[in-house]
């Protein structure tokens, strides 16, 4: 098994839904609504833009891409860790994701602790 830090996000988020698949339905239940927020609040959202290192036309994209990617698979990502990782955390959609997992961990109170230190030791740096 590779360490920690050489986990690359793929790898990280397959590992999260196979320790946690339990609460996987609920997480990504909360990343479409984000997606489907972001969206209908979109000239909200562009004006307080503040993320230096891309513009928020990439971010829309990766929101749209997400949410895209949750619409198509639907259930067949609650029991597929590969699927699940492989369409979400590869490349810069990994970047959304994690957000939304900082979001969904430190702004709402889960009933499993351990999933919510395991997403800060997996995603937080």
């Amino acid at each position: 098994m590779k360490t920690l830090e050489n986990l690359n996000n793929v790898e990280k988020g397959k590992l999260m839904h196979e320790l946690f698949p339990k609460e996987i339905p609920a997480l990504l239940e909360f990343v479409h609504g984000m997606c489907a927020t972001i969206k209908e609040n979109e000239p909200e959202q562009r004006r307080q833009w503040e993320h230096g290192l891309f513009g928020f036309d990439f971010w829309l994209s990766l929101v749209s891409d997400v949410e895209k990617k949750i619409n198509q698979y639907g259930m067949k990502l609650h029991s597929s860790s590969k699927l699940f990782s492989d369409q979400l955390f590869d490349g810069y959609l990994a970047i959304y994701m994690v957000h939304c997992l900082m979001v969904y961990t430190t702004q709402r109170v889960h009933t499993n602790r351990k999933f919510t230190i395991s997403i800060d030791l997996l995603f937080n740096p």
